[in-house]
């Protein structure tokens, strides 16, 4: 064996957001030792294949759930300042959970189960474990239209513990596919693209570049997830008209800002305000979903805004608009963002040297609703609206943060940043 095939190849995770495939990608750490132990997972040799067992610990979900609130910003902040600075953004801290999830459940290596529990802000797998059956419950809920899937390609010629494979498609709910990586790794590589794109609503192309699959490729992990949802209460199209967008560099750019002379979800803070618009509702009644809309009052502000979100624990939870209130001057312009990185190098300081993410995510909003896709605690329930009598304007025209969220789990299906929505692709 060549002396650099001794050394550690990287891991690599493939993450779709907004119409998103979520993709891990795992490679031999050297090929006498790492591959068997990645791929033969058994009860006795891989600790986290027998943490998987829900009853071995009660979890407290609620506190779990809480804290991925946190997590979703958190992550979103590295991402941001380490390669979309100033620039349209989208991801899916529901996908890339989901896929470090599978990765942790089946890696042997303690430290890169520790280095995901941290960055997840998880204390054991068994708390991974609730997290990802809440969120499944999140995505399978009536009302917009949300689908998910988990996929896990193998390589052929590795051992395989049948429980391991029993484990993916009997909790993750994954199809498990064998298939030959030494000899027809580019042949794998367009049927995972295949697979993506198919459920995602043909939104998401080409997760995986060419050359990403190689013959050291071993196992890919996949997550997509879709959603598309009509507003609550739709725009007039009569209404929507061209304005002026304001850019950090003092110019500004004309695109159709949708209008309404409804009664919305408003409420400033100190320095920023935030707008929830509600999807329509059908089917489970104990899921709600909404699109935040956070807009800092300086045009320039939107950095500090993001780090502030990031950085203060339940942010989220505590900055909900309760309230309808009688609209000033109201405007939000319409979008479509495509975002694509490689994640492992956002998340290098955080010590995960052996795995590789790549992401790609893509959300549109118009006058009817929202689409998004990947490859990702409200109000209390029954609780009466009130109209405040108040005017508040909401215009969305310099630079804002967007998320879209399920209300009473708090899940952040993606959060995204838009300093020019003029521009719909920034990869």
């Amino acid at each position: 064996m060549e002396p650099e095939k001794k050394r550690k190849k990287k891991q690599k995770l493939s993450a779709l957001e907004n119409a998103s495939p979520s993709l891990s990608k795992m490679e031999p750490e050297t090929k006498k030792k790492k591959k068997k132990q990645k791929l033969t997972t058994s009860e006795s040799a891989s600790p986290s294949l027998a943490k998987m067992e829900p009853e071995e610990k009660e979890i407290n979900v609620v506190n779990a759930m809480n804290k991925q609130s946190d997590v979703a910003m958190f992550l979103a902040e590295k991402v941001i300042s380490a390669v979309a600075k100033n620039s349209n953004f989208v991801f899916s801290p529901a996908s890339i959970n989901a896929v470090l999830t599978m990765v942790a459940a089946s890696s042997e290596e303690e430290s890169l189960r520790s280095f995901i529990f941290s960055i997840l802000r998880s204390s054991s797998m068994d708390e991974l474990n609730a997290v990802f059956r809440e969120v499944a419950t999140v995505v399978k809920s009536g009302g917009p239209k949300i689908s998910a899937v988990n996929g896990v390609w193998m390589e052929q010629s590795l051992s395989l513990n049948p429980s391991l494979k029993d484990f993916f498609e009997n909790f993750f709910k994954a199809s498990f596919a064998q298939v030959d990586f030494r000899f027809k790794g580019e042949e794998v590589r367009k049927e995972v693209n295949a697979w993506a794109s198919r459920h995602t609503n043909d939104l998401i192309q080409n997760i995986l570049p060419h050359g990403s699959v190689t013959s050291d490729t071993d196992v890919i992990y996949g997550n997509a997830l879709y959603f598309k949802g009509a507003w609550e209460h739709t725009f007039p199209k009569s209404l929507t008209r061209d304005e002026e967008f304001h850019l950090l560099n003092g110019t500004s750019v004309s695109v159709p800002f949708m209008e309404s002379t409804r009664m919305k979800y408003v409420e400033s803070y100190d320095g920023f305000k935030v707008l929830k618009l509600p999807f329509a509702q059908s089917g489970d009644t104990d899921r709600k979903f909404s699109m935040y809309f956070y807009l800092p009052e300086a045009n320039d502000g939107l950095d500090d805004l993001v780090k502030r979100m990031a950085s203060t624990s339940g942010f989220l939870d505590s900055h909900i608009p309760s309230q309808k209130v009688i609209l000033g001057k109201f405007g939000i312009p319409k979008f479509k963002i495509e975002f694509g990185f490689e994640a492992s190098k956002a998340f290098s300081e955080m010590k995960l040297d052996s795995v590789s993410l790549h992401h790609k995510a893509l959300v549109e909003i118009d006058e009817d609703g929202a689409e998004a896709a990947v490859v990702t605690k409200g109000g209390p329930r029954g609780r009466r609206t009130y109209i405040k009598r108040t005017y508040i304007d909401f215009v969305a025209d310099h630079p804002f943060v967007v998320l879209i969220r399920e209300d009473y789990t708090g899940t952040v299906l993606f959060v995204g940043q838009i300093f020019d929505p003029s521009k719909s692709v920034s990869t």
